[in-house]
């Protein structure tokens, strides 16, 4: 009954928010493939480029999980002047939010560039890419909060089919835009920008019809709330939580640009090789957030009973995720050399030195992302954040950037910092987790005795 009742529920929720995940990495992947063939300083234009439009990006999905842990109690509590006012004030938040990054960008980008690479020609490329991918933050605002909201009540698969939307249309659009057809000669790398603005704009569209047409969710604004009132102790809720993604989302933005100081091989593999790890660890990430949407749920229903059980038996499930990931990479560094046939020796060199690495990431990954999820749903964010702040901010990217800045180390013992960040942080997560669950477990104790 426990399992039909929870984990078959978080299964069927967690598998389209995994193939959503991965499609969004997956456009990142279809740029990197077809920049490819144009050269390493296209690559390494791509890989600044998306570094800071990726940072940004992660900010709307920070909010974007605030807002989805807010929209799974409303709809729990079967709300819908809730449900509304939380869709409503969440594209408030998200659009503000992407409207000052989308102007940072417009008149700081190419100070951007240029704190990272001094180079005039690889510069210029990212700026050219960069300057049409700003406005896929717009989009990205609306879009993520329709995600946010399907995904909280349980529809994950509407968000799945506006990416298997996307996703061809983008592909053949980046293709031929870059490359070009019969007279036309192609854009090269910004070519690929246009493709993928195309592409994230249709599946806004497609979300907004979606919603439209839908007859069981009323997103009417109720009118005897005020706007303004309901803004605040909502951007309250959503901080926390969004914090904790911002944060790791700044932190992987810095690692990139600390690995941009290393030389163009070395950050030419990192570049290729960082899709697919987003890619592969989106599959635990996916049951971590879908673990949490349905602890969110049941707290809306006010259904405790069985929580302490599921946090155990989901963080089970999310290693053994882990394991079968970790040996689908064993695979990929087995098949570099036919998936980027192209690329110069000493990038592929490099991609074998840091193979044992990108390897063994998801499986410690895994556990911290699950538990850090579940503490999240359960009102626990700001220690969650704690934790990624002294681990990430104050030992794993200080040491990576004195060895690499100071020592000038090899790509290996620099990448090596990401996995020892992980490791950081498993103590922490698994102390806070079972002193939770125990919190949990007493409550449910003591409301047995109640009921006897």
């Amino acid at each position: 009954m426990y399992f039909n009742a929870y984990i078959r529920k978080n299964l069927t929720l967690a598998w389209p928010l995994a193939l959503n995940a991965v499609l969004v990495q997956s456009m990142l992947m279809i740029d990197t493939l077809l920049v490819a063939p144009l050269g390493e300083l296209s690559v390494a234009a791509l890989g600044i480029a998306t570094t800071i439009v990726a940072f940004v990006l992660g900010v709307g999905i920070a909010i974007g999980n605030g807002i989805q842990l807010l929209v799974g109690r409303a709809y729990g509590a079967n709300s819908q002047p809730d449900l509304a006012v939380t869709y409503r004030v969440g594209l408030f938040i998200s659009t503000a939010a992407a409207l000052l990054f989308l102007s940072v960008l417009t008149f700081f980008g190419a100070e951007l560039v240029a704190a990272i690479t001094d180079d005039a020609e690889l510069a210029a490329l990212a700026e050219s890419y960069l300057s049409i991918t700003k406005y896929v933050v717009l989009v990205t605002a609306y879009t993520q909060t329709c995600t946010a909201l399907l995904n909280g009540c349980g529809n994950s698969k509407v968000p799945l089919q506006g990416f298997l939307i996307e996703l061809p249309v983008n592909a053949v659009l980046s293709y031929f835009l870059i490359n070009g057809f019969g007279a036309y000669e192609g854009l090269g790398l910004q070519g690929a920008a246009w493709g993928s603005l195309i592409a994230v704009l249709l599946r806004a569209v497609y979300f907004y019809v979606v919603l439209k047409s839908a007859d069981n969710v009323d997103l009417t604004y109720p009118q005897q709330r005020l706007f303004r009132a309901e803004v605040g102790p909502q951007y309250a809720e959503i901080y926390p939580v969004a914090a904790n993604f911002f944060v790791l989302s700044i932190g992987a933005t810095v690692y990139q640009l600390l690995f941009a100081q290393l030389d163009l091989f070395a950050f030419v593999a990192i570049t290729l090789i960082f899709p697919w790890v987003r890619a592969g660890t989106q599959f635990t990430n996916a049951w971590a957030q879908a673990s949490a949407i349905s602890i969110s749920q049941a707290l809306g229903q006010k259904e405790h009973k069985s929580l302490a059980l599921f946090a155990s038996d989901s963080t089970r499930v999310a290693m053994t995720l882990s394991m079968m990931i970790a040996g689908l990479f064993l695979l990929l560094s087995q098949c570099i050399q036919f998936i980027y046939p192209n690329i110069e020796p000493g990038a592929r060199m490099a991609l074998n030195t840091i193979a044992p690495l990108y390897i063994i990431l998801p499986i410690i990954r895994s556990y911290n992302s699950v538990s850090g999820n579940i503490l999240r749903a359960l009102g626990d964010s700001k220690r969650v954040l704690k934790i990624h702040i002294v681990t990430q901010w104050g030992i794993s990217l200080p040491l990576c950037a004195i060895l690499i800045l100071h020592f000038d180390v090899s790509i290996f013992w620099a990448f090596a910092m990401m996995p020892l960040e992980e490791l950081l942080k498993t103590i922490p997560f698994y102390r806070y987790k079972q002193i939770n669950l125990k919190r949990m477990e007493g409550s449910v104790g003591q409301l047995k005795e109640q009921w006897d």
